[in-house]
């Protein structure tokens, strides 16, 4: 088969080994995968795949399966679905632990499907399952225009929560129309005093943060009472001071996750819950794939090009 490879820091179409399923296992044949900002990293060089995963990049596809290994029950050859992955996404087939897989939600082509594994089950995970935002309670977003922005967005209004997000001032009118509250230019307006003054002196009940040390302290100063900030990016930086007192007078909580390392059967324990919770607000149309742009997979180097841009609105896919 054929997959993207990195040589030097540069993405490479070239000839590789075909996957074997392996106890636990399908392989899948990708018609299409996603781009998001943990492959320009392994691309960089600092962010590596875990042990035992695929050197390719690549944390979501969709396809058919094309193969069942030992151990599986409920899959079979010709089924269409899509998946977590730990790597390996950027190729014309992958090797995917069953308990990763997704069906297609109802509605969706096989294409659209690929944008939706990684995002859902890092906004589920840590916005309803570590979180547990409630409806009523305030949700601020940041890096709305992200795959992870756009679907947080949509699935904190469908949670009934009102939904504060920044971005830039040319993506607020889309944010709006998929359900945000409010909508704050990172670039001109102070999100502190935004998110206070919305919400009557209260602040954020939960913060979805991807820029990491450059926003702790104002996160914070945004939280309402017994609040709950959750950083899973580190694009401004991943060491800073914290102001334990700021955080105890707010009775707060700071946490940080990844996705990718963890282990399999906490990742098919998430998976369960976004089939389960997730999907029916999918196949229902209150949260939907929104997808800017689709790239032949042997151009994955131009994809990357648009995701460090940030011009994108929503994922970047890698079609077969």
């Amino acid at each position: 088969m054929h997959a993207i490879v990195i040589e030097d820091k540069q993405l490479v179409w070239a000839e590789v080994p075909d996957p074997e399923a392996a106890e636990g296992e399908v392989v899948v044949d990708v018609t299409a995968s996603a781009v998001n900002r943990a492959d320009v990293l392994q691309r960089q060089g600092f962010y590596p795949p875990p042990p035992g995963a695929s050197a390719y990049p690549g944390l979501e596809c969709s396809g058919v399966i094309s193969a069942v290994g030992p151990g599986v029950t409920g899959h079979h050859v010709g089924e269409r679905v899509c998946a977590l992955l730990a790597g390996g996404g950027y190729a014309e087939r992958v090797a995917v632990p069953a308990g990763q897989l997704l069906p297609v939600p109802a509605g969706l082509s096989l294409v659209e499907a690929a944008s939706l594994p990684e995002v859902a089950c890092t906004v589920w995970s840590n916005v309803v399952d570590r979180d547990r935002l409630r409806p009523g309670e305030t949700l601020l977003v940041h890096g709305g225009g992200s795959g992870i922005g756009t679907f947080a967005v949509q699935l904190g209004a469908a949670l009934g929560a009102t939904v504060l997000v920044t971005a830039r001032a040319s993506k607020h009118e889309r944010l709006r129309a998929l359900g945000a509250d409010l909508t704050i230019d990172y670039q001109n307006d102070d999100f502190v005093r935004s998110v206070v003054n919305h919400t009557g002196g209260r602040g954020a009940d939960v913060v979805l943060d991807i820029i990491g040390a450059k926003y702790l302290a104002r996160n914070i100063e945004a939280l309402a009472p017994d609040g709950r900030i959750t950083v899973i990016g580190m694009q401004g930086g991943r060491t800073t001071e914290l102001d334990l007192g700021a955080l105890m007078a707010k009775r707060g909580r700071v946490s940080s996750t990844s996705l990718r390392a963890r282990p399999a059967a906490d990742k098919a324990r998430i998976v369960a819950g976004v089939r389960d919770q997730v999907w029916p607000l999918v196949a229902a149309g209150l949260v939907k794939p929104i997808v800017h742009r689709t790239f032949p997979l042997a151009e994955a180097a131009a994809a990357h090009e648009l995701l460090e841009s940030s011009d994108h609105f929503g994922k970047i896919l890698l079609q077969r």
